[in-house]
């Protein structure tokens, strides 16, 4: 029996802005994509329609210079808050946002995985904005390469471990660091909460990419449901919730869904019938990060995937 290419490795990188269309099978995949300096006014009415009171609101976005962290950080500046961007290596995408906004808006470069540039990250915004009362935990790497736990080298299994859950263990960690002095201090914190992304990996397995599954799957429950626990400890409003998008529409997406199988496969599961924008997942986080919309919510993932109810495993042509 062939082994149909993972569509998840396809669509890895999220850096498509299109809010407006529906994916349906049988869609043509040929629409031209946003780059990040764009938004569309859609998006824009629909966060100006609810007063989130993120206006003043000091956040950082790890991986914000990837789809979801760039769409979701310009949402917050819309909002009128105050935002951090980290970033690994370049900053390409982030350049219209510190232009847009540059009295809101600060970027930072970061290995994730080192605790010496996590820590001096959150100094540099502490300096610029304040305490940082909101964090939203982007980023991520998915491994391309479909590969199984029997012949996953020990160092590709260590490096996602590394980069999605020891990033995220760092950045949680100096977070709360940055809110307990900030309560030492008597600093005003009207807002602290933090967002992080996951995925439908980490809740249904992703066959090929056990590594990425597990890491999603550790922020999604055991970290979240830890730290609700703990940051009320530190401050008795915090919140702590995380968001699992499934598949994500980006321009690689294009190509892998010509493939009637694997079109197939990504929505036979899914009620919408949808591949999630990154401004879905935007929206979410901002309702997430929000004490006055979301203020009684803490210990919650949100799935952000159409309905998906699992993963289709099988196709007609294995059972002839």
């Amino acid at each position: 029996m062939n082994r149909v290419p993972s569509i998840a490795s396809q669509i890895a990188r999220v850096d498509a802005l299109d809010d407006q269309a529906n994916v349906q099978p049988g869609d043509s995949w040929n629409e031209s994509y946003n780059i990040s300096s764009q938004l569309s006014t859609t998006i824009q009415r629909q966060a100006a329609s609810m007063d989130l009171k993120l206006e003043g609101t000091h956040v950082l976005i790890t991986g914000a210079s990837g789809g979801v962290g760039v769409v979701t950080a310009r949402l917050f500046l819309e909002a009128g808050a105050n935002v951090t961007l980290q970033y690994n290596s370049t900053n390409l995408t982030l350049l219209p946002l510190q232009t847009s906004y540059p009295n809101q808006c600060h970027a930072h470069p970061a290995d994730v995985t080192s605790e010496g540039d996590i820590v001096t990250l959150f100094q540099a915004a502490t300096s610029r904005f304040g305490p940082v009362e909101v964090l939203v935990v982007t980023h991520g790497v998915w491994p391309s390469q479909d590969v199984g736990v029997k012949d996953m080298s020990l160092e590709r299994w260590r490096n996602t471990m590394s980069i999605n859950l020891d990033g995220t263990f760092l950045s949680c960690k100096y977070f709360l660091k940055g809110i307990e002095t900030a309560v030492q201090e008597r600093r005003s914190l009207s807002n602290v909460s933090i967002v992080l992304v996951g995925s439908t990996a980490g809740k249904f397995g992703e066959a090929w990419h056990a590594d990425y599954a597990c890491t999603k799957s550790a922020m999604m429950q055991g970290l979240t449901l830890s730290l609700k626990n703990e940051i009320v400890k530190t401050h008795p409003k915090g919140r702590v919730n995380a968001v699992a998008p499934g598949w994500i529409r980006t321009p690689m997406a294009e190509r892998a869904m010509q493939d009637p199988t694997l079109l197939y496969q990504a929505l036979a599961s899914t009620p919408l019938k949808k591949v999630s924008e990154p401004s879905d997942i935007a929206k979410a986080i901002l309702f997430l990060s929000s004490e006055a919309v979301s203020g009684n919510m803490t210990g919650v993932c949100l799935d952000l995937n159409g309905g998906m109810e699992g993963r289709l495993l099988n196709n007609p042509q294995d059972f002839a």
